[in-house]
């Protein structure tokens, strides 16, 4: 079972005819109202957009993410500037702390493509894939930082709920593995020039970032996050496997308990983690989603 099919994600939008458990987000305490669950068992049947006010479906979003990789691979598809956004927010909060859900999504064996595949067709791939990662980041109410090779760095801030900005970035993180697998590699697969499968990993932690900014020019000069959750994500990122989702504890914590279910503890399994907590000096536990 996945994310969505148990909890409403208020600030990643979900298909509103699909019966479902909502979940209400308040400063001490969450509610759950039952109702007949969907047992479906892709999150992407329970994702939509909302463009112009109009619904789009599951099957409209991953259709229009195969379009646009299709456009890519023949015409290179001109994305739009997922960024700005992001820019706008931080520069409204330069030099202060914003508690966040940090998303680190990195493709896996980019190394091996480079080697297989020409340099336009490599860069197609690359441009392609971290432009729709980023805009899944968008649709489940995220912010995209920065792309950092070929990986994309995303955060959450739950329009102040830290319990909404966790739930986003894990709902967020399974539907980026939905938009992989079904979306583009069902593309790359019946291209006549046989591209491999992509494949990706994901990390996510929790905490207080700083927004900096680096100049005087309050419109033009770069502004960046900076923090301990910043780096932690990274170096969960890198515990994952091929198509998998590790978060840390400051996420777990947050998460809805109905969620928290869908993911065990691997900490014990991993025998160079010596990271500890911020508050303490015990190890800093991580979580592999079970999907």
């Amino acid at each position: 079972m996945n994310f969505l099919a148990i909890i409403l994600i208020q600030g990643c939008p979900l298909l509103q005819n699909t019966k479902t458990i909502s979940i209400n987000f308040f400063p001490f305490k969450r509610v759950a109202s039952p109702t007949n669950i969907s047992h479906s068992n892709s999150i992407i049947d329970m994702l939509l957009g909302k463009t112009e006010n109009k619904t789009v479906d599951s099957e409209t979003l991953i259709k229009n993410v195969q379009d646009r990789i299709s456009e890519s691979l023949k015409h290179g598809y001109k994305y739009s500037r997922i960024v700005d956004a992001s820019e706008d927010f931080l520069r409204k909060h330069v030099f202060e702390q914003v508690e966040m859900a940090v998303i680190y999504v990195d493709l896996v064996g980019s190394t091996k493509l480079s080697l297989s595949l020409p340099p336009e067709k490599l860069s197609v791939i690359i441009s392609s894939f971290v432009q729709e990662m980023s805009y899944v980041i968008s649709q489940c109410g995220g912010f995209v930082l920065k792309f950092s090779g070929d990986a994309v760095i995303g955060y959450f801030v739950g329009k102040g709920s830290k319990l909404q900005a966790a739930d986003d970035a894990a709902g967020c993180a399974e539907s980026m593995l939905k938009v992989v697998n079904h979306g583009i590699n069902e593309i790359l697969t019946k291209n006549e020039s046989a591209f491999p499968q992509l494949q990706i990993k994901i990390g996510i932690d929790f905490g207080s970032s700083t927004v900096v900014q680096y100049g005087s020019d309050e419109t033009r000069s770069l502004v960046d996050l900076l923090g301990a959750s910043m780096n932690m994500a990274a170096k969960i990122q890198g515990l994952a496997q091929p198509n998998q989702i590790v978060l840390g504890k400051d996420v777990f914590d947050r998460l809805h308990p109905a969620v928290q279910e869908m993911f065990i503890d691997i900490t014990n399994e991993l025998e160079n983690w010596t990271y500890t907590s911020k508050d303490s000096k015990a190890i800093y536990h991580v979580y592999r989603f079970k999907g």
